[in-house]
This record gives structure tokens, sequence and C-alpha cells, in this order.
């Protein structure tokens, strides 16, 4: 397996900021939020950067996304009292997908320090049809408006 380089990640490359309540329920016998935990926070964030982005004027129940693939590499432990963030960027919007990146930050004293760091693939599908469909072009000009 050959080791990520994480040192050229820009935080101020990602524009949308989800804070993230930590709950005792988050904690596992080691001390810190799970590693699944983790997962379930970059969820929220996405979720509240496609709503905020493109809206919830969508129809999420016709047509929306699923997730195609997840990756996560696990850089510093998070712990209950950490006052922690999501970011969410659009790496690239394709025909039917978006490639979704994602990183978890702490800050402690002022200093962010990344946690996690997740790649995510989006496929766009219409659920009435049960079908993969092309990225709306109103979704593209959205995302294209936030860079």
């Amino acid at each position: 397996m050959t080791k990520r380089d994480f040192s050229q990640i820009n935080i101020a490359n990602y524009k949308h900021s989800t804070p993230i309540q930590i709950r005792f329920v988050d904690i596992d016998k080691m001390g810190h939020v799970n590693n699944a935990t983790i997962l379930s926070y970059f969820e929220i964030a996405r979720t509240n950067f496609f709503d905020d982005v493109i809206g919830q004027q969508d129809n999420w129940f016709e047509r929306g996304l699923i997730i195609a693939h997840t990756d996560i590499d696990y850089l510093q432990p998070v712990y209950l009292r950490d006052d922690v963030k999501a970011l969410v960027r659009i790496a690239k919007v394709g025909t039917k997908s978006f490639d979704v990146e994602h990183i978890l930050v702490k800050t402690v004293n002022g200093q962010q320090t990344i946690c996690a760091i997740a790649n995510s693939i989006l496929v766009c599908m219409d659920y009435t049809k049960k079908e993969t469909i092309e990225v709306p072009t109103e979704w593209k000009e959205k995302i294209s408006a936030l860079k």
C-alpha cells in the first residue's frame, strides 16, 4: 500500500464547513471517536453541503445521489471535548458523478489540525426509474459558482 502525501492539503480550499457535535456515544473503548462515526460526520457535512449548495427545493426522493465509493485516512484521534468541523468540497464533476473530498479538522489553541480525510464518489440517480442520470446542469452551475 502506498502512503499518501497529505502535506499539500489546503484547508482554505474547502468553502463549506459543518460544525460537529461530538456525543458521548461516539466515543469508543479507547477514549476517542470511533472510526465508523467519522464516516457519519462526513455524511452530515455532505448532506449540509448539498442542501446549501444545490438547495432543498430539489426533490431528493425522485433524483439524488448514491455513494459508489468512499475511502478514509485517519490521521489524528478525535476526543469527546474536541472542537471539530467537517469540510467538504467537490474535487471533480463528471458526466454522472461527483468526486467529493472531506476533511475533519479540530482546533486546539487556535491551531487547526486535520484528523481525517475522505474521498467519495457520488453518482446521480433517478430513483423513480432506478437508473443513473447525468449530473443536472443546474447542479453543475451551483457547484461552479461556489469555487
